[in-house]
Protein backbone atom coordinates (compact mmCIF):
# COMPACT_ATOMS: atom_id res chain seq x y z
CA UNK A 1 0.00 0.00 0.00
CA UNK A 2 2.91 2.24 0.73
CA UNK A 3 4.22 1.72 -2.80
CA UNK A 4 0.81 2.52 -4.21
CA UNK A 5 0.70 5.80 -2.32
CA UNK A 6 4.16 6.66 -3.60
CA UNK A 7 3.01 5.91 -7.13
CA UNK A 8 0.03 8.22 -6.76
CA UNK A 9 2.28 10.91 -5.33
CA UNK A 10 4.65 10.60 -8.26
CA UNK A 11 1.78 10.85 -10.71
CA UNK A 12 0.49 13.91 -8.91
CA UNK A 13 3.94 15.39 -8.95
CA UNK A 14 4.20 14.65 -12.64
CA UNK A 15 0.90 16.32 -13.30
CA UNK A 16 1.95 19.30 -11.27
CA UNK A 17 5.19 19.56 -13.13
CA UNK A 18 3.45 19.10 -16.44
CA UNK A 19 0.85 21.70 -15.61
CA UNK A 20 3.47 24.23 -14.71
CA UNK A 21 5.35 23.43 -17.94
CA UNK A 22 8.62 23.41 -15.97
CA UNK A 23 9.78 20.00 -17.32
CA UNK A 24 9.89 18.37 -20.67
CA UNK A 25 7.41 15.79 -22.00
CA UNK A 26 10.06 13.05 -21.75
CA UNK A 27 10.52 13.71 -18.05
CA UNK A 28 6.79 13.50 -17.52
CA UNK A 29 6.48 10.19 -19.35
CA UNK A 30 9.37 8.75 -17.33
CA UNK A 31 7.61 9.71 -14.12
CA UNK A 32 4.40 8.04 -15.28
CA UNK A 33 6.31 4.85 -16.21
CA UNK A 34 7.93 4.76 -12.79
CA UNK A 35 4.54 5.16 -11.16
CA UNK A 36 3.10 2.29 -13.21
CA UNK A 37 6.04 0.03 -12.33
CA UNK A 38 5.59 0.82 -8.65
CA UNK A 39 1.89 0.04 -8.97
CA UNK A 40 2.59 -3.32 -10.63
CA UNK A 41 5.15 -4.20 -7.96
CA UNK A 42 2.62 -3.40 -5.25
CA UNK A 43 0.01 -5.55 -7.00
CA UNK A 44 2.44 -8.50 -7.17
CA UNK A 45 3.22 -8.18 -3.47
CA UNK A 46 -0.49 -8.01 -2.68
CA UNK A 47 -1.01 -11.20 -4.72
CA UNK A 48 1.78 -12.90 -2.76
CA UNK A 49 0.12 -11.87 0.49
CA UNK A 50 -3.21 -13.27 -0.73
CA UNK A 51 -1.53 -16.57 -1.74
CA UNK A 52 0.12 -16.86 1.69
CA UNK A 53 -3.22 -16.29 3.36
CA UNK A 54 -4.78 -19.03 1.17
CA UNK A 55 -1.98 -21.44 2.06
CA UNK A 56 -2.42 -20.63 5.76
CA UNK A 57 -6.14 -21.37 5.52
CA UNK A 58 -5.41 -24.68 3.74
CA UNK A 59 -2.84 -25.59 6.39
CA UNK A 60 -5.37 -24.94 9.13
CA UNK A 61 -7.85 -27.15 7.25
CA UNK A 62 -5.23 -29.93 6.88
CA UNK A 63 -4.54 -29.79 10.62
CA UNK A 64 -8.26 -30.13 11.29
CA UNK A 65 -8.52 -33.14 8.93
CA UNK A 66 -5.51 -34.74 10.64
CA UNK A 67 -7.14 -34.34 14.04
CA UNK A 68 -10.33 -35.94 12.64
CA UNK A 69 -8.31 -38.86 11.26
CA UNK A 70 -6.63 -39.42 14.65
CA UNK A 71 -10.04 -39.40 16.30
CA UNK A 72 -11.34 -41.93 13.73
CA UNK A 73 -8.37 -44.21 14.39
CA UNK A 74 -9.10 -44.13 18.10
CA UNK A 75 -12.72 -45.04 17.38
CA UNK A 76 -11.54 -47.91 15.15
CA UNK A 77 -9.34 -49.14 17.98
CA UNK A 78 -12.30 -49.21 20.34
CA UNK A 79 -14.50 -51.04 17.83
CA UNK A 80 -11.76 -53.56 17.05
CA UNK A 81 -11.38 -54.40 20.73
CA UNK A 82 -15.14 -55.04 20.92
CA UNK A 83 -14.93 -57.45 17.97
CA UNK A 84 -12.04 -59.26 19.64
CA UNK A 85 -14.04 -59.69 22.82
CA UNK A 86 -16.99 -61.17 20.89
CA UNK A 87 -14.77 -63.73 19.15
CA UNK A 88 -13.54 -65.21 22.45
CA UNK A 89 -16.62 -67.44 22.69
CA UNK A 90 -15.29 -69.93 20.11
CA UNK A 91 -12.98 -72.04 22.31
CA UNK A 92 -10.19 -71.68 24.81
CA UNK A 93 -7.35 -71.76 22.31
CA UNK A 94 -8.99 -69.06 20.20
CA UNK A 95 -9.62 -66.99 23.32
CA UNK A 96 -5.91 -67.11 24.10
CA UNK A 97 -5.06 -66.05 20.58
CA UNK A 98 -7.55 -63.19 20.71
CA UNK A 99 -6.01 -61.98 23.94
CA UNK A 100 -2.62 -61.84 22.24
CA UNK A 101 -4.22 -60.12 19.29
CA UNK A 102 -5.78 -57.48 21.53
CA UNK A 103 -2.38 -56.72 23.03
CA UNK A 104 -0.86 -56.50 19.57
CA UNK A 105 -3.50 -54.01 18.45
CA UNK A 106 -2.86 -51.81 21.50
CA UNK A 107 0.84 -51.92 20.74
CA UNK A 108 0.25 -51.06 17.09
CA UNK A 109 -1.85 -48.07 17.97
CA UNK A 110 0.96 -46.79 20.15
CA UNK A 111 3.55 -47.06 17.37
CA UNK A 112 3.14 -44.18 14.94
CA UNK A 113 5.43 -45.27 12.15
CA UNK A 114 3.82 -48.60 11.21
CA UNK A 115 0.29 -48.02 12.49
CA UNK A 116 -1.61 -48.57 9.24
CA UNK A 117 0.33 -51.69 8.22
CA UNK A 118 0.06 -53.33 11.63
CA UNK A 119 -3.65 -52.59 11.85
CA UNK A 120 -4.18 -54.33 8.51
CA UNK A 121 -2.28 -57.36 9.81
CA UNK A 122 -4.34 -57.43 12.99
CA UNK A 123 -7.61 -57.22 11.05
CA UNK A 124 -6.46 -60.02 8.74
CA UNK A 125 -5.74 -62.22 11.76
CA UNK A 126 -9.15 -61.36 13.19
CA UNK A 127 -10.78 -62.41 9.91
CA UNK A 128 -8.96 -65.76 10.10
CA UNK A 129 -10.17 -66.24 13.66
CA UNK A 130 -13.72 -65.56 12.57
CA UNK A 131 -13.40 -68.13 9.77
CA UNK A 132 -12.01 -70.66 12.22
CA UNK A 133 -14.86 -69.92 14.61
CA UNK A 134 -17.41 -70.43 11.82
CA UNK A 135 -15.78 -73.75 10.88
CA UNK A 136 -15.81 -74.89 14.52
CA UNK A 137 -19.48 -73.97 14.86
CA UNK A 138 -20.25 -75.84 11.62
CA UNK A 139 -18.49 -78.97 12.92
CA UNK A 140 -20.36 -78.73 16.21
CA UNK A 141 -23.70 -78.44 14.41
CA UNK A 142 -22.86 -81.43 12.21
CA UNK A 143 -21.81 -83.49 15.24
CA UNK A 144 -25.10 -82.70 16.94
CA UNK A 145 -27.11 -83.59 13.83
CA UNK A 146 -25.37 -86.94 13.30
CA UNK A 147 -25.65 -87.79 17.00
CA UNK A 148 -29.39 -87.13 16.99
CA UNK A 149 -29.98 -89.25 13.87
CA UNK A 150 -27.93 -92.18 15.16
CA UNK A 151 -29.11 -91.87 18.75
CA UNK A 152 -30.91 -95.22 18.75
CA UNK A 153 -27.78 -97.06 17.65
CA UNK A 154 -25.71 -95.15 20.21
CA UNK A 155 -28.18 -95.98 22.98
CA UNK A 156 -28.14 -99.63 21.92
CA UNK A 157 -24.34 -99.73 22.16
CA UNK A 158 -23.94 -100.53 18.44
CA UNK A 159 -21.72 -97.52 17.84
CA UNK A 160 -20.21 -94.39 19.41
CA UNK A 161 -19.78 -90.88 18.04
CA UNK A 162 -16.76 -88.85 19.07
CA UNK A 163 -14.56 -85.93 18.03
CA UNK A 164 -10.90 -86.83 17.51
CA UNK A 165 -8.45 -84.09 16.50
CA UNK A 166 -11.37 -81.90 15.46
CA UNK A 167 -12.90 -84.60 13.23
CA UNK A 168 -16.24 -86.36 13.53
CA UNK A 169 -15.64 -90.09 14.09
CA UNK A 170 -18.20 -92.92 14.15
CA UNK A 171 -16.76 -95.88 16.08
CA UNK A 172 -18.21 -99.38 15.58
CA UNK A 173 -16.97 -102.19 17.86
CA UNK A 174 -15.60 -105.22 16.04
CA UNK A 175 -17.87 -107.49 18.09
CA UNK A 176 -20.86 -105.95 16.28
CA UNK A 177 -19.29 -106.40 12.85
CA UNK A 178 -16.86 -109.34 12.84
CA UNK A 179 -16.06 -112.64 14.44
CA UNK A 180 -12.56 -113.04 15.84
CA UNK A 181 -9.92 -113.22 13.10
CA UNK A 182 -12.52 -112.69 10.34
CA UNK A 183 -13.14 -109.85 7.88
CA UNK A 184 -16.65 -110.99 6.95
CA UNK A 185 -19.33 -108.64 8.30
CA UNK A 186 -22.05 -110.34 10.32
CA UNK A 187 -25.74 -109.84 9.35
CA UNK A 188 -26.42 -107.61 12.36
CA UNK A 189 -23.38 -105.52 11.47
CA UNK A 190 -24.65 -105.12 7.90
CA UNK A 191 -27.91 -103.71 9.23
CA UNK A 192 -26.03 -101.23 11.41
CA UNK A 193 -23.82 -100.12 8.51
CA UNK A 194 -26.90 -99.62 6.31
CA UNK A 195 -28.36 -97.19 8.88
CA UNK A 196 -25.04 -95.37 9.12
CA UNK A 197 -24.87 -95.12 5.31
CA UNK A 198 -28.35 -93.57 5.20
CA UNK A 199 -27.15 -90.77 7.50
CA UNK A 200 -23.79 -90.23 5.77
CA UNK A 201 -25.51 -89.97 2.38
CA UNK A 202 -27.21 -86.76 3.56
CA UNK A 203 -23.87 -85.05 4.23
CA UNK A 204 -23.15 -83.52 0.83
CA UNK A 205 -19.76 -82.79 -0.73
CA UNK A 206 -17.83 -84.61 1.98
CA UNK A 207 -15.49 -87.60 2.01
CA UNK A 208 -15.18 -90.39 4.58
CA UNK A 209 -12.31 -92.65 5.59
CA UNK A 210 -13.04 -96.13 6.88
CA UNK A 211 -10.21 -97.34 9.15
CA UNK A 212 -9.73 -100.78 10.69
CA UNK A 213 -8.09 -101.16 14.12
CA UNK A 214 -7.08 -104.21 16.17
CA UNK A 215 -5.72 -104.89 19.64
CA UNK A 216 -2.09 -105.89 20.20
CA UNK A 217 -2.69 -109.65 20.23
CA UNK A 218 -0.70 -111.04 17.26
CA UNK A 219 -2.53 -112.90 14.52
CA UNK A 220 -0.89 -115.55 12.38
CA UNK A 221 -3.03 -117.12 9.70
CA UNK A 222 -2.58 -118.00 6.08
CA UNK A 223 -5.09 -115.39 4.97
CA UNK A 224 -4.08 -112.63 7.42
CA UNK A 225 -0.39 -112.86 8.35
CA UNK A 226 -0.53 -109.72 10.53
CA UNK A 227 -2.91 -107.29 12.19
CA UNK A 228 -2.14 -104.87 9.36
CA UNK A 229 -3.65 -107.30 6.86
CA UNK A 230 -6.68 -108.05 9.03
CA UNK A 231 -7.48 -104.39 9.83
CA UNK A 232 -7.11 -103.35 6.19
CA UNK A 233 -9.30 -106.22 4.93
CA UNK A 234 -12.02 -105.28 7.42
CA UNK A 235 -11.93 -101.62 6.33
CA UNK A 236 -12.25 -102.59 2.67
CA UNK A 237 -15.17 -104.91 3.45
CA UNK A 238 -17.00 -102.10 5.28
CA UNK A 239 -16.38 -99.76 2.33
CA UNK A 240 -18.01 -102.29 -0.01
CA UNK A 241 -21.09 -102.51 2.20
CA UNK A 242 -21.40 -98.70 2.43
CA UNK A 243 -21.21 -98.45 -1.38
CA UNK A 244 -23.87 -101.13 -1.72
CA UNK A 245 -26.01 -99.10 0.71
CA UNK A 246 -25.87 -96.04 -1.52
CA UNK A 247 -22.68 -94.08 -0.79
CA UNK A 248 -20.66 -93.00 -3.82
CA UNK A 249 -17.28 -94.74 -4.17
CA UNK A 250 -15.63 -91.36 -4.83
CA UNK A 251 -16.42 -90.31 -1.26
CA UNK A 252 -14.84 -93.31 0.48
CA UNK A 253 -11.34 -94.54 1.30
CA UNK A 254 -10.07 -97.51 3.34
CA UNK A 255 -7.12 -97.75 5.74
CA UNK A 256 -5.72 -100.31 8.17
CA UNK A 257 -3.88 -99.25 11.34
CA UNK A 258 -3.41 -102.67 12.92
CA UNK A 259 -2.73 -102.27 16.63
CA UNK A 260 -0.82 -99.00 16.24
CA UNK A 261 -3.56 -96.43 16.91
CA UNK A 262 -5.17 -97.59 20.19
CA UNK A 263 -7.75 -95.55 22.08
CA UNK A 264 -7.22 -97.54 25.31
CA UNK A 265 -4.26 -99.33 26.89
CA UNK A 266 -4.03 -102.98 25.87
CA UNK A 267 -3.88 -104.11 29.47
CA UNK A 268 -6.96 -106.32 29.72
CA UNK A 269 -9.94 -107.81 27.87
CA UNK A 270 -12.11 -104.70 28.27
CA UNK A 271 -9.51 -102.25 26.95
CA UNK A 272 -8.52 -104.58 24.11
CA UNK A 273 -12.17 -104.77 23.09
CA UNK A 274 -12.25 -100.96 22.78
CA UNK A 275 -9.25 -101.03 20.47
CA UNK A 276 -10.83 -103.61 18.14
CA UNK A 277 -13.00 -101.29 16.10
CA UNK A 278 -13.93 -99.74 12.77
CA UNK A 279 -13.82 -95.93 12.59
CA UNK A 280 -15.64 -93.94 9.91
CA UNK A 281 -14.10 -90.45 9.90
CA UNK A 282 -15.52 -87.36 8.23
CA UNK A 283 -12.59 -85.93 6.26
CA UNK A 284 -12.46 -82.12 6.68
CA UNK A 285 -12.64 -79.90 3.61
CA UNK A 286 -9.58 -77.79 2.85
CA UNK A 287 -11.55 -74.58 3.41
CA UNK A 288 -12.07 -75.63 7.05
CA UNK A 289 -8.33 -75.72 7.71
CA UNK A 290 -7.50 -72.13 8.60
CA UNK A 291 -4.02 -71.01 9.53
CA UNK A 292 -3.96 -68.35 12.24
CA UNK A 293 -1.08 -65.97 11.48
CA UNK A 294 1.44 -65.65 14.27
CA UNK A 295 1.78 -62.20 15.89
CA UNK A 296 4.74 -60.19 14.57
Amino acid sequence: MKHLKNSIALVALGLSIASSACVSKATYQASVADANAAHQDAAKKQATIDELRTRLAQTEKDVQLRDQAVSALRTDQHNLQQHLDEATAMNQSLRDELTRLGKDVDKVLAEKGSMASELRDAKARLDELRKAQAAAESRAALFKSVLERLKKLVDAGDLKIAMRDGRLVIQLPNDILFDSGSAEVKPAGRGTLKKVADVLATIKDRKFQVAGHTDDVPIASTRYPSNWDLSTARAVEVVKILIAAGLRPQTLSAAGYGEFDPIAPNDGPASRAKNRRIEITLVPNLDELYSIPEPK
